[in-house]
């Protein structure tokens, strides 16, 4: 391929991408709430049955269905704190737990604004086994593509071509008005049966993580329910 048409194919993608994007800011699927983070807390502990229940949008999980303790993550992908979590803390609690066999840990996602929801459209769409290093990269390079100025898509672009997508298959992606409704109805579900109202959230066996979110404090509640 030339450099004249690989310039064409750049811009082509970015030009169908970002005219997806605006989409969903047209049709009013979601919007940024600066609000958001300073909701009240939601309540303390949630019926299991209804936190675990299936839904259209299949969970994102790793480790073994079977373990004594199921932790439940609430998170947005352009939320600093999910971010944080995600990158410094989960390593270890991943080590510490789900490695170990002890802890089945799902991520759910809960889009605050129309990137967000992108974003996580295209961990969904990446498929299979793919979706959670997926979702980690986009928290790993959050800053590239999250607060970046300008236009966001050319970065989501490079960070899916890692993960197999071709220009067509991110922007087939990117314009799935099924998986998008999927995923607002998922957040909308979060928040009035769960009280979710900031990111991240946990519910550890349907109890809601009341401290900061690190391994020390996930132990507290933990480990007395593996005995």
């Amino acid at each position: 391929m030339s450099p004249f048409e690989t310039l064409r194919v750049t811009r082509r993608t970015a030009m169908t991408a970002a005219a997806a994007l605006a989409s969903l800011v047209g049709a009013g699927a979601l919007v940024a709430d600066p609000g958001f983070a300073d909701s009240k807390k939601g309540p303390a502990e949630v019926p299991v049955e209804e936190l675990m229940k299936p839904s259209d949008l299949p969970d994102v999980g790793m480790g073994p269905a079977d373990a004594k303790v199921t932790v439940v993550e609430y998170g947005s992908m352009t939320c600093g704190h999910c971010m944080n979590f995600a990158t410094k803390v989960f390593p270890e609690f991943k080590k510490a737990y789900i490695d170990t066999g002890k802890v089945r840990f799902i991520f759910r996602g809960f889009a605050l604004n129309n990137l967000d929801a992108a974003a996580q459209m295209l961990a969904r769409c990446a498929g299979g086994d793919k979706t959670f290093p997926m979702v980690e990269t986009l928290y790993a390079k959050q800053a590239d593509w999250a607060f970046t100025q300008g236009n966001p898509v050319p970065k989501l672009f490079d960070i899916a071509k890692q993960a197999g997508f071709t220009q067509e298959s991110f922007d087939k992606c990117l314009t799935d008005q099924k998986l998008l409704d999927q995923i607002t109805a998922s957040r909308t579900y979060a928040s009035d049966k769960f009280g979710v109202n900031s990111t991240p959230t946990f519910f550890i066996n349907g109890k809601r993580l009341q401290e900061v979110p690190t391994v020390e404090n996930f132990a507290k509640v933990i480990d007395p329910l593996l005995k």
